[in-house]
């Protein structure tokens, strides 16, 4: 897939990031680690946390990282969970949906970009559904995958099998940003450049 060249100085403006992760701690310390130190950096960048809006697992610690030193939170949940008393209530905004589709259409329209962490098959379908919409040409946003401790190594290796039977275009394999460094990951992130549509899906497409 070719790729638009960016004039010299441009950069992906990133004043909202979506992150998905896990609404489990897990049993990796530096999983937690790494949630609290990105929410410290989304604080000193001036980037709002867009969220999920869950006060457990490492959903909280990030949301618990950024409110804690005077940052922004934007929660978005649907009305089902919301329910189940596993919702953040201290948040700077809080966004009720009507389902799941609706709640991961909110959060892509809410943010300038996204990265994973760990997590579970929640964040897998996630990632995987806004990587798609990427593909497709419904958005043009940036999406970086945090790999602390090697968690998504064998995630990597699989796309990589992908490639190599034939599924995965290398164009679309690199449009998945990765970095074990979240300072590296943002600047990555802010560096994206913006794919060209695929020559089978156009604007002018009924």
């Amino acid at each position: 897939m070719a790729q638009h060249s960016q004039r010299n100085g441009d950069m992906n403006k990133l004043e909202k990031i979506c992150v998905f992760c896990g609404s489990s701690d897990g049993n990796d310390l530096a999983i937690t680690d790494a949630a609290i130190k990105l929410g410290e950096i989304f604080v000193s960048h001036k980037i709002t946390l867009v969220y999920g809006a869950a006060k457990i697992g490492v959903m909280g610690t990030i949301a618990k990282s950024v409110l804690d030193n005077n940052g922004g939170v934007i929660g978005i949940i649907p009305a089902f969970l919301k329910k189940k008393e596993v919702v953040h209530l201290g948040l700077t905004e809080l966004i009720t949906t009507k389902n799941m589709h609706e709640r991961k259409l909110k959060m892509q329209e809410a943010s300038d970009g996204f990265i994973a962490l760990p997590g579970g098959m929640g964040t897998l379908e996630e990632l995987f559904e806004i990587i798609t919409w990427l593909q497709l040409g419904l958005h043009q946003k940036p999406i970086g995958l945090l790999n602390i401790n090697g968690f998504y190594n064998d995630l990597i290796k699989m796309l990589e099998t992908m490639v190599r039977k034939g599924f995965l275009s290398m164009d679309n394999y690199n449009l998945l940003l990765v970095d074990s460094n979240p300072l590296n990951l943002i600047k990555k992130m802010e560096e994206f450049k913006r794919p060209e549509l695929p020559k089978w899906l156009n604007e002018d497409r009924a």
